[in-house]
């Protein structure tokens, strides 16, 4: 450009591009490319260059959001998004798993039509400015604003806040009856599902070499406790299960595995409209599954359970979806009836929020807002953005959110709900069911995963592998009950921290 082009217009002569007159001015080229380059690279590295700042003293608000569900996920990504805006705070979430589950799935694990790692999305993957801390709390002192964590090696943390957020949801309640907590099978976690799952391939491979015919009844009956959302789908779920796989146990054939939802009310799925619940009873039932209305269990042992009008079911496996209560850790913060204020802060405690399973929020109609993962993901948005309202000197807004819809699977491509008002059942109900958790699942990877899963699943028998030794014992998951120990310890409170000791907590985190 400039030798043959520019410098011989300048000086008012012809510009000549011939090849000799090119070849004549081939090195003046060359080293023009490599000046040309090595001045790039230079500038290149000079605007990438950040000379290092020393760490800032802890002056920031510090926002501590307790939970690693969908409540306390949605309000950290919130926030994460508003710090990325100008907030100016620091938030740290807190959470004994590093995963966000995506729990209305989790029947998918325990019927081996969706694996275990697939419906799980890792929390650090999706916070760009919140930090995260693999812990679980024990104990929260709203008086001195400290939340102990329980971090493994570390021992026992003391975390300072200015505003928390207590998303922890619900751990299973068995309400005191006589062998429930022994002997039943909660779906709360990854683990829980993975459990079931076993157990009930389990007994197929124990019916399969049983010489006794009440015992191999026994084995292949199967109740689930709880007619609601998570009781219906697991028991419809199973029953596919194990008839989808009973053909590859020969001794089995003749045989017909027995199951019944126990269920308190007058009809299956209170949530929905009672056509829809008769419509999933009437399919159910068509199925053969069994459903006793009206009744509870009683008692339950590992042979049998007993049902609340007398009647015993021989049975080696209760699946637990009939109650729940919030995590013990809210009960030391706030009192009966855990009920907070329609903008999510605990009523008489200043900086305290919760939100989602654990309490209740009150909704316009004088009613609670329903313990779903629709609310808790809208929850979480909302509890952030009035943190971010109290931080800047603003009033927090109530909540207000009226649902989209709800749909439940009833097995065999069948489902029943309600979508924006208007009733949905059969195989489009299903279709939608499926759309619908498939879109609502945290990233593309996971739901590529969950999708390659079901199709599968549509052309191949589930998988009877079995992931640990059978017989597990079942557990009772019943929350947060350590206390605070090893008070020296524990992080240095935020009052009487100086920037040197701030680093080192940044070090730590």
């Amino acid at each position: 450009m400039w030798t043959l082009t520019l410098a011989p217009a300048l000086e008012a002569e012809k510009s000549s591009w011939t090849i000799a007159v090119a070849v004549a001015h081939f090195e003046e080229l060359v080293g023009a490319a490599l000046s040309g380059a090595l001045a790039g690279l230079t500038l290149h590295a000079l605007a990438l260059w950040r000379p290092p700042k020393p760490a800032p003293a802890r002056t920031k608000p510090h926002v501590v959001i307790v939970g690693g569900g969908f409540g306390g996920v949605g309000a950290a990504r919130e926030l994460d998004r508003r710090i990325g805006r100008g907030l100016d705070a620091h938030v740290t979430l807190i959470s004994d798993s590093n995963f966000l589950l995506f729990t209305p799935l989790l029947v998918g694990v325990a019927s081996s039509t969706v694996e275990a790692r697939h419906v799980s999305a890792p929390v650090r993957a999706g916070l760009d400015h919140v930090n995260f801390l693999h812990g679980r709390v024990a104990r929260i002192d709203p008086q001195t604003r400290n939340a102990y964590v329980s971090a493994g090696r570390e021992g026992m943390l003391r975390v300072p806040y200015d505003q928390l957020v207590l998303a922890v949801g619900a751990v299973p309640y068995y309400f005191d009856l006589p062998g429930v907590g022994e002997h039943a099978f909660p779906l709360k976690s990854i683990e829980d599902a993975t459990r079931l799952r076993n157990h009930v391939l389990g007994a197929l491979e124990r019916a399969d070499l049983e010489p006794d015919p009440a015992e191999q009844v026994r084995l292949l009956t199967f109740v689930v406790a709880g007619g609601g959302f998570a009781g219906t789908e697991l028991a419809a779920e199973l029953f596919d299960l194990v008839h989808d796989v009973l053909h590859l146990y020969p001794r089995l054939h003749g045989l017909e595995p027995r199951f019944v939802i126990v269920h308190p009310g007058e009809r299956l799925l209170p949530e929905l409209t009672a056509s829809l619940g008769l419509y999933a009873q009437r399919k159910l039932g068509g199925r053969g599954i069994e459903v006793r209305l009206g009744v509870r269990v009683a008692t339950a042992t590992a042979q049998d359970i007993t049902l609340t009008s007398g009647e015993t079911i021989p049975t080696r496996t209760l699946a637990w979806t009939a109650g729940n209560r919030p995590n013990p850790l809210v009960q030391q913060v706030m009192p009966p009836p855990l009920t907070v204020e329609a903008t999510m802060q605990v009523p008489g405690v200043h900086g305290l929020w919760a939100l989602g399973d654990c309490v209740k929020i009150p909704d316009p109609t004088g009613g609670v807002y329903p313990p779903t993962a629709q609310h808790a993901l809208r929850e979480g948005k909302a509890v952030a953005g009035n943190i971010a309202a109290v931080l800047g000197g603003r009033r927090p807004s109530p909540f207000r959110f009226g649902g989209l819809g709800v749909l439940v699977s009833l097995g065999h491509r069948t489902a029943a709900g309600e979508i924006f008002g208007r009733r949905v059942s059969g195989f489009l109900a299903w279709a939608l069911w499926r759309s619908v958790y498939l879109s609502k699942l945290p990233s593309v990877e996971k739901r590529l995963r969950v999708m390659a899963d079901w199709a599968l699943d549509l052309a191949f028998p589930r998988d009877i592998a079995l992931s640990t030794k059978a017989g597990a014992e079942p557990s009772n998951q019943a929350g947060n009950r350590c206390s605070c120990e090893g008070e020296p310890s524990c992080v240095t409170p935020h009052s009487e921290r100086s920037p040197a000791s701030s680093e080192v907590w940044s070090s730590a985190r």
